[in-house]
């Protein structure tokens, strides 16, 4: 019922990974939100084949008394409601009473804590809403270079090398969906908060950032554009100038969102294209003109 998107922040910060110089703990988060989507799309597929009889809500951002909290992936069956969350580690990692480190020591977030801290607050907001049903919750890890040492045997993990059985468990447990499941489920989406506090982006500005469009398979900057056809000299990627030019409209609305499109602001901004009335042609075949003198510009068809 709720897909799973990348989020604003992502797509933010991977747009100015490609036109600033981040610095290094910037560029560290960047990546680390990278590897995080990559690792929920792969539970994505992994989930699928229990998708048929129960009701799969992705990246809800709740609040409970005053507190929020962001769960993964819910998963609501007949008669248990499954939290997950979603860790996409690799490498080595070891654990020392309640505390996690990284092979070289370094303590990391016990990302337990996080499920408990989740699961509580979710069992309290399901006890207002009127509803008595069974949670579990587990952490899963879901790439193979992963590895955790001194686990205790009675943590609510599951490992790369153990999802296939876990799967099979889940699939013997049957599940019958009813009203009830799908209300709660309507009432949990009512619920999710779309605007997240969450973001930790850098400060940027329109001017310190590189103009261009990117190749959009390797993020490289296009430099030849061949009649109709922007080339990427850097994969052989290929993509017509049209969609090119869209696409990058959309990245300036999403960096900009307070701008104004104008014809002299994208033809600046897409920089390959050295014609402007190129550019025109774009935005009038597939935007509204606001004609308002020096102040024109253009906004959405819807």
């Amino acid at each position: 019922m709720k897909p799973r998107y990348e989020s604003l922040e992502l797509k933010i910060m991977r747009s100015l990974n490609v036109r600033m110089n981040l610095a290094a703990k910037e560029e560290n988060y960047y990546l680390n939100l990278e590897k995080g989507y990559k690792g929920e799309e792969k539970f994505d597929e992994w989930i699928k084949p229990l998708s048929n009889d129960r009701i799969v809500l992705n990246d809800l951002l709740l609040e409970y008394n005053n507190t929020l909290f962001q769960i993964d992936s819910l998963i609501i069956s007949s008669n248990t409601i499954y939290i997950f969350e979603v860790k996409n580690y690799e490498s080595d990692f070891f654990i020392e009473g309640d505390r996690w480190y990284s092979i070289s020591r370094t303590e990391i977030k016990n990302p337990l804590l996080q499920l408990q801290r989740n699961e509580s607050l979710f069992r309290r907001l399901l006890q207002d809403l009127g509803f008595n049903i069974s949670i579990e919750s587990y952490l899963i890890f879901v790439n193979p270079e992963f590895h955790l040492y001194q686990s205790p045997l009675n943590l609510p993990i599951i490992f790369p090398t153990q999802l296939n059985r876990f799967m099979d468990k889940m699939k013997k447990r049957p599940s019958n969906i009813k009203d009830t499941h799908s209300k709660l489920a309507k009432q949990l989406l009512s619920l999710h908060l779309k605007e997240t506090p969450f973001n930790r982006l850098p400060e940027y500005h329109y001017d310190q950032l590189k103009k261009g469009m990117t190749c959009p398979v390797c993020q490289t900057f296009y430099n030849h554009l061949k009649k109709t056809t922007l080339i990427c000299s850097s994969c052989g990627g290929r993509e017509e100038y049209e969609s090119a030019v869209l696409r990058n409209v959309e990245e300036f609305k999403l960096l900009f969102p307070k701008s104004k499109i104008t014809i002299s602001d994208i033809y600046e901004w897409c920089n390959t294209i050295k014609d402007k009335k190129t550019i025109r042609n774009v935005l009038t075949n597939n935007f509204i003109l606001i004609r308002r003198g020096k102040s024109s510009h253009y906004v959405n068809n819807d």
